[in-house]
C-alpha cells in the first residue's frame, strides 16, 4: 500500500498538471473560431485585437476564402469546429440553405437595412465594398494606370494582372459579375464575362485563391481586381503608391456578411464576437479600414474624404444578391470548364 507521504508527493507533482488542464479549458472557453478572418483582409487584424481587448474572446487568424469556408462548415456539419463565419453575401445565403447556420440577431440588429440580413438572423451584413482595380503604380514601370475593363486586355499589361479564383473566392466571383454586367451580360447570361476571362489568358493573369494584398504591395501583382477598402488601406495606412479605379464601364458594390454556425462549440463567445462587429466600436474600425460599415453613421468625414468622388461611385451598382447566389454554382462550373 502506498504510504501517505509518497501519495502527497505524487499529488504535489500532479497539481501543476491539473492546473494547466483547468487553465487550458478556461482559455478555450474564451475562444471563438472564425472561418475566413484573414489579418491582411479588411484589417481583420485590428478587429481581432479589439475583440480580444473589449470582450476577452480570442479569435485566431484564419486565411480561408469564402468558398473554402462554406465547404468546410458543410463538411463539419455533424461536428462543427467553427463558431462564426465571415463570407461574401452569396455564400451566406448558400450556407443557410445548407442548414449550417444558426439564427442570431446581434446587438444593433435593427440598424441593418432590410435586404442586407436574413429576417431570422442566419446571416447579416457587417460592411460592404466596391469592386475595381487596385493598382501598384510604381510596379507598372511607367505604363498608364488602366481606367477600364477593356484596358486589361492590352498586351502592355501582360503578366501584370491578378484576380482571385472566381470559382472559389467571393471577390473573384464578384469580379466576374462586375465584368459581366459592364459588358452587357446578366445573371442569366455570363457569356460576356467568360469571353473576357478567356481573352485575358493571353495576358497570362495570376489567379491566387486567397487574398493577395501583400503581393500587390510587393509589386508581384501590379493590377488586382479587388475592393476599394484594400486599395485605400494600402495607400493611406501602408503608404504605398496604390491607386483605386472604378472602371469606366461600371462595377458592383456587394456586402460581406457573418453567420453563427449551427451547433457552434462556443456559442456564448460567438455571440460576443457578432455583437462586437456591429457595435459602435466595431463598425468604426471597419470604417477606419475604408470599408462601408452597414451602420452608415460610423463613417467619419475624415475617412469619407479619402474615397473616390461620388461621381465615380455612381458607376457601381447593386445587384440581386439572392439571384447572384442562385446562379453562382452554375457560373463556377462553366468557368472551370471553359476558362481554367
Amino acid at each position: 500500500m502506498q504510504s501517505t507521504s509518497s501519495w502527497l508527493r505524487h499529488l504535489r507533482w500532479l497539481l501543476p498538471t491539473v492546473g494547466a488542464v483547468v487553465f487550458s479549458h478556461a482559455a478555450a472557453a474564451q475562444t471563438a473560431i472564425c472561418y475566413n478572418c484573414p489579418p491582411e483582409w479588411a484589417d481583420w487584424a485590428a478587429q481581432i485585437r479589439a475583440i480580444k481587448e473589449k470582450t476577452g474572446v480570442t479569435v485566431p487568424h484564419d486565411n480561408k476564402n469564402s468558398g473554402q469556408s462554406l465547404a468546410q462548415i458543410v463538411a463539419e456539419k455533424a461536428s462543427p469546429v467553427a463558431d462564426v463565419v465571415y463570407y461574401g453575401v452569396t455564400f451566406g445565403i448558400q450556407a443557410q440553405k445548407e442548414g449550417v447556420t444558426a439564427p442570431y440577431k446581434p446587438a444593433n440588429w435593427n440598424d441593418i437595412p432590410d435586404g442586407l440580413k436574413d429576417p431570422q438572423g442566419n446571416w447579416f451584413a457587417i460592411h460592404s465594398g466596391t469592386l475595381g482595380l487596385m493598382v501598384n503604380v510604381d510596379a507598372l514601370r511607367g505604363k498608364p494606370v488602366p481606367q477600364s475593363w477593356a484596358d486589361l486586355q492590352k498586351p502592355e499589361y501582360k503578366g501584370m494582372i491578378g484576380y482571385l479564383d472566381p470559382a472559389s473566392a467571393f471577390v473573384g466571383y464578384v469580379g466576374a459579375v462586375a465584368i459581366n454586367q459592364a459588358m452587357g451580360g446578366s445573371l442569366d447570361n455570363f457569356g460576356p464575362a467568360l469571353k473576357f476571362f478567356k481573352d485575358l489568358q493571353k495576358n497570362q493573369p495570376i489567379v491566387p485563391k486567397q487574398t493577395a494584398y501583400a503581393r500587390v504591395l510587393s509589386g508581384e501583382i501590379p493590377i488586382l481586381l479587388d475592393y476599394d477598402f484594400n486599395a485605400y488601406r494600402a495607400r493611406y495606412k501602408d503608404r504605398a503608391n496604390v491607386a483605386f479605379v472604378i472602371p469606366k464601364e461600371g462595377s458592383v458594390v456587394v456586402p460581406y456578411v457573418m453567420s453563427m454556425v449551427n451547433k457552434a462549440p462556443h456559442p456564448a463567445e460567438a455571440r460576443k464576437v457578432l455583437d462586437f462587429v456591429l457595435s459602435d466600436a466595431g463598425q468604426a474600425l471597419w470604417a477606419n479600414a475604408y470599408l462601408r460599415p452597414v451602420r452608415a453613421k460610423a463613417v467619419s468625414k475624415e475617412v469619407e474624404a479619402r474615397f473616390l468622388p461620388a461621381a465615380d461611385y455612381a458607376r457601381a451598382k447593386t445587384v440581386d444578391y439572392g439571384k447572384m447566389a442562385d446562379v453562382q454554382k452554375a457560373f463556377s462550373d462553366q468557368y472551370l470548364k471553359e476558362v481554367r
